[in-house]
């Protein structure tokens, strides 16, 4: 009798480890694929840029005649940008993360060179099409800083419940991995010095 009532013990206790850990794995597995999905959301707001990109170019091209290399500059720093892929996998890589972000800080410091070369030509800014581009990516620009908030908030949740005990024995032994973060660029804290 004393077996048996010991034995049931064991078994319960067994069965809650195992309800707890197939929780908290299913848990963890829901949140890696909320990280996965919040990423998803951050490249395609990259990825709307780099199609508006090219019809903002070709607009001012046809208004202004201004230096080439400026051009060539914006198309250089698109083409980098559009090269440098995360996979979800990369997530956990702090330097993978910051190797994208550079190439799209290039593109950014790119467009504003274009932007700014742009108010030399006052024709230019009344015209539609250009007001009309110009618009669409600061919208897009406010949707990208958006989505890497939602982005961070969610790699937050992910890595607190990755860290936690006893949770983390879980992830360890699992291989669940706290994710990088988007972080400030180097500098960002300084505004930028434009010059006319």
């Amino acid at each position: 009798m004393r077996g048996a009532v010991v034995g049931g013990g064991l078994v319960l206790v067994l069965l809650a480890l195992v309800l707890w850990g197939m929780s908290g794995y299913n848990g963890l597995v829901g949140m890696d694929e909320s990280v996965s999905q919040a990423w998803s959301q951050v490249e395609n707001q990259y990825q709307r840029r780099l199609e508006l990109i090219p019809n903002l170019v070709e607009t001012v091209k046809g208004a202004a005649e201004f230096e080439k290399d400026t051009f060539t500059q914006v198309a250089e720093a698109r083409a980098n940008a559009g090269k440098v892929q995360i996979t979800p996998e990369m997530l956990s890589d702090p330097d993978a993360l910051a190797r994208f972000d550079q190439a799209q800080g290039a593109l950014s410091s790119a467009l504003s060179r274009l932007l700014v070369t742009v108010e030399k030509y006052p024709e230019l800014k009344a015209n539609a099409n250009f007001v009309a581009l110009q618009d669409e990516l600061a919208g897009t620009e406010n949707r990208i800083a958006t989505e890497r908030r939602r982005f961070n908030e969610v790699v937050q949740a992910f890595n607190t419940k990755v860290r936690r005990f006893p949770t983390s024995i879980l992830a360890s032994l699992t291989g669940f991995e706290k994710k990088a973060y988007f972080e400030a660029r180097e500098g960002a804290d300084v505004a930028p010095k434009v010059e006319f």
